[in-house]
């Protein structure tokens, strides 16, 4: 084989860099496994929240949770911009403050369909009792792709509109403190609307199984063009 240096050294890096991203794709794939089977374990968990206590969000992610507490809905808060099945919609979050404090956890109630003018906002009210017990699923607050400027500041209504969650600007409009997490209700506790919980959606391990085999496959097909070309080039 007689091959200038200028192409051996153009194989050998487009041939470490396809193995790269091979590998690359393979450390991914087995991070994505870790952390469905994480997720898969925590749905099964439960955890007992304490008011005086802080939380790190992410550690809590899907557990499941009793409290104790009652509602409080002289102030809720409607999600704007949620889609369900194509149709637009809000998520419906009141307070509930729990049991001998003054800490409370947003609850989302579930999913409701805008309503027509959009002016005219959705009546969420409901007799609200003291000391309930309520179970639900503990998850971060949904986000967005583009946060627009005042997003996060709510309507001055009640329920108010608000167009991102964050949980210091809405304790300071409840004058309460307020975990820094929501409530997911479950399907069969009442006071709730349309409650289709689900994992959040991410690329599953297959899938960079199978962009780690095309990096590879190029890796060959690179190898064999060359080893093609080497000889080609010996036999002129």
């Amino acid at each position: 084989m007689n091959i200038s240096l200028k192409w051996v050294f153009s194989y050998l890096a487009l041939f470490t860099l396809f193995l790269s991203l091979g590998v690359w794709q393979i450390n991914r794939a087995n991070e994505k496994q870790d952390f469905l089977n994480t997720e898969a374990k925590r749905t099964n968990e439960t955890v007992e929240l304490d008011s005086r206590a802080q939380y790190e969000p992410s550690a809590l992610r899907y557990k499941n949770t009793t409290i104790v507490g009652h509602y409080d809905t002289k102030q809720q808060f409607l999600l704007d911009n949620q889609i369900d099945a194509g149709k637009a919609g809000y998520f419906v979050f009141t307070p509930f403050i729990l049991q001998n404090s003054n800490k409370a956890i947003l609850v989302n109630r579930g999913w409701i369909p805008l309503v027509e003018p959009r002016a005219t906002l959705p009546n969420v009210n409901f007799l609200a009792e003291n000391d309930i017990t309520i179970n639900g699923r503990i998850n971060n607050f949904p986000s967005i792709g583009l946060k627009l400027a005042g997003a996060n500041q709510p309507t001055k209504s009640n329920p108010a509109v608000v167009g991102v969650i964050e949980a210091q600007i809405l304790a300071t409009v409840l004058g309460v403190e307020l975990f820094h997490f929501q409530l997911e209700l479950d399907a069969n506790s009442p006071n709730g609307f349309k409650r289709e919980w689900t994992v959040k959606k991410i690329m599953q391990p297959e899938q960079h199984l199978g962009y780690a085999f095309q990096w590879f496959g190029l890796a060959f097909v690179l190898t064999i063009i060359f080893i093609k070309f080497g000889f080609s080039k010996t036999t002129e």
